[in-house]
């Protein structure tokens, strides 16, 4: 018997990682910053990957309706 429907969801969950490896990226260096004494880069690396997650979420998210 063969099935019509197709199974999206590795592809779906590969598109989410994705969109959410780089701000993860620069989440872990910037922790990894802070922990070493500097203060002003970890913070700088926190805003880029939280303004980058807002915008992959919101463009790719609403491609991917």
């Amino acid at each position: 018997m063969i099935y019509l429907e197709a199974d999206y969801t590795i592809i779906f969950v590969i598109v989410i990682l994705l969109i959410l490896s780089p701000a993860i990226i620069l989440s872990i260096i910037g922790g990894v910053l802070y922990y070493n004494g500097k203060r002003k880069t970890p913070k700088i690396l926190f805003i880029i990957a939280t303004v980058y997650v807002i915008i992959s979420l919101g463009i790719c998210g609403t491609m991917m309706m």
